[in-house]
């Protein structure tokens, strides 16, 4: 109790050195405490949207690379240039990565439903991407489809473009989902199967070999609500473009029908990375897996950085500021420290001289800085407090600008990546950082102060063990 009492007394005599000091530690909580409210929730933001966003991946043939092949097959003179194609096999099993974070997959065929109506059927069918190519002497008409049997867009659904409203998701083999308006013009209930045909064409061009017919035999298991629009823009129109047509199923279901050495059904994935570092090891995995070396492999690393960038480079600026804020200030309070006990060596020694241990001297010292500590740590959190949210929104925002104008500048150089199938970014780039206070920086700004009050004390500390008593009254004499 003595010590405590004393410690108290001492803060009140020498008030003049521990206002000084109080300033300095109090200053030095602030900043802490600004610093560690925007880390820790940008650190909780960024893992959040790469949990959410992720790092999306685009597989497409590199035309130079085709055209060089193709020209390096020609036996005749005449070039064939040939789009080539991944096998739905290999799009699933490139998706069994430890890379990724996720994947969809994605198919669709156009189909004709002989017993059923389609909407806008006046204005005519459309061709899909078939194409009928026969061998020498062979003709072939190009089929006309008048729907189309497609996986469904699941953000579409997650936004409200459409909704299911009666029904379950088509989950099992054969199941299907049509929208409302294709229900009510065919009559069509939640049970009912909608029997459809298609056919597939040869790789082979030049193939003697026809087309293969094939047939969906297809349970309907929902209805959807659709406001998306009926035709894309400057898209065709006709029964097979109107999306009121698409029968949605699931991708199992569609390549069920697939034959070797046959297309038809065009197979699509979409991969998002665990973080776009991780772009070289994926692509090498890929070449490993039979990936061919005409396609390219990239990550849309620009709408990355909008939507993680900005949050990457607070969360870095508000370390490095907390990193030389605690250099600087355990300097300062180690000096003043230092100088403090310089004048009460005399203070000292007569403590010491009395019989009291170096330990309890040096404890005694330690509990004044941490009295003004405690203090400070008060007043200190409710001022970072104030001050985080302010801040924050103005480093957010200089983040921000810094990472549009290098967007701009690649996109200005020719650099600006071209995505794939679905290369739109659903999550909004934020523009506002939420700074609160919670457990674990309370937890953290605890162990600054004790930090604090340890240098201040060590230094102290190293002072009082170089002198004993009666050297320091002699010289005090």
């Amino acid at each position: 109790m003595y010590i405590i009492s004393n410690a108290l007394k001492n803060i009140k005599r020498n008030r003049g050195r521990n206002i000084l000091l109080g300033i300095i530690i109090l200053a030095l909580i602030v900043a802490s405490v600004t610093a560690l409210m925007i880390n820790q929730v940008s650190s909780s933001v960024i893992n959040d949207y790469k949990g959410r966003f992720g790092s999306e991946v685009t597989i497409s043939a590199n035309i130079d690379k085709v055209r060089e092949e193709a020209m390096s097959n020609s036996t005749d003179g005449k070039i064939r240039v040939a789009i080539p194609t991944i096998p739905a096999e290999q799009y699933i099993a490139f998706g069994d990565s430890d890379y990724l974070k996720e994947s969809y997959y994605s198919a669709s065929i156009g189909l004709r439903v002989p017993e059923l109506e389609s909407v806008d059927e006046s204005l005519g069918g459309g061709t899909g991407n078939k194409m009928m190519m026969g061998g020498p002497g062979m003709t072939s008409e190009i089929p006309e489809y008048y729907t189309k049997l497609t996986t469904p867009n699941i953000t579409e659904f997650d936004q409200g473009y459409r909704q299911l409203t009666d029904g379950e998701m088509p989950n099992g083999e054969n199941e299907a989902i049509i929208s409302r308006d294709f229900a009510e013009l065919n009559n069509l209930s939640i049970g009912d199967i909608i029997k459809a045909e298609s056919e597939l064409n040869p790789e082979d061009r030049e193939s003697d070999a026809g087309d293969y017919p094939i047939s969906y035999e297809l349970k309907i298991v929902g209805i959807y609500d659709d406001i998306t629009e009926e035709y894309g823009s400057g898209q065709q129109q006709n029964a097979y473009t109107n999306r009121r047509n698409e029968i949605l199923s699931n991708f199992g279901t569609i390549i069920a029908k697939m034959q070797d050495d046959y297309r038809g059904i065009q197979v699509g994935a979409t991969y998002y990375l665990n973080s776009p570092e991780d772009i070289d090891g994926f692509t090498e995995e890929l070449g490993e897996k039979g990936l061919s070396d005409l396609f390219d492999v990239k990550t849309d690393m620009d709408s990355y950085n909008q939507i993680v960038g900005p949050v990457e480079g607070l969360s870095s600026v508000s370390s490095t500021f907390l990193i030389i804020v605690l250099i600087f200030g355990g300097i300062s309070i180690a000096v003043i420290s230092s100088i403090a006990i310089r004048e009460r060596k005399y203070e000292i020694g007569v403590l010491r001289a009395m019989g009291m241990k170096k330990s309890t001297v040096s404890f005694s010292l330690w509990l004044e800085v941490f009295l003004i500590t405690a203090v400070c740590v008060v007043i200190g959190i409710l001022g970072g407090t104030m001050l985080a949210q302010p801040i924050a929104d103005m480093l957010l925002q200089q983040q921000i600008e810094a990472v549009q104008a290098a967007t701009q500048n690649t996109q200005m150089q020719g650099m600006m990546m071209v995505g794939g199938m679905n290369n739109t970014v659903v999550e909004e780039p934020l523009s506002h950082l939420d700074v609160v206070l919670n457990m674990a920086t309370l937890f953290k700004i605890s162990m600054i102060a004790l930090l604090l009050t340890t240098v201040s004390a060590v230094s102290s500390m190293l002072k009082i063990v170089k002198y004993e008593p009666i050297k320091i009254l002699m010289e005090r004499n």
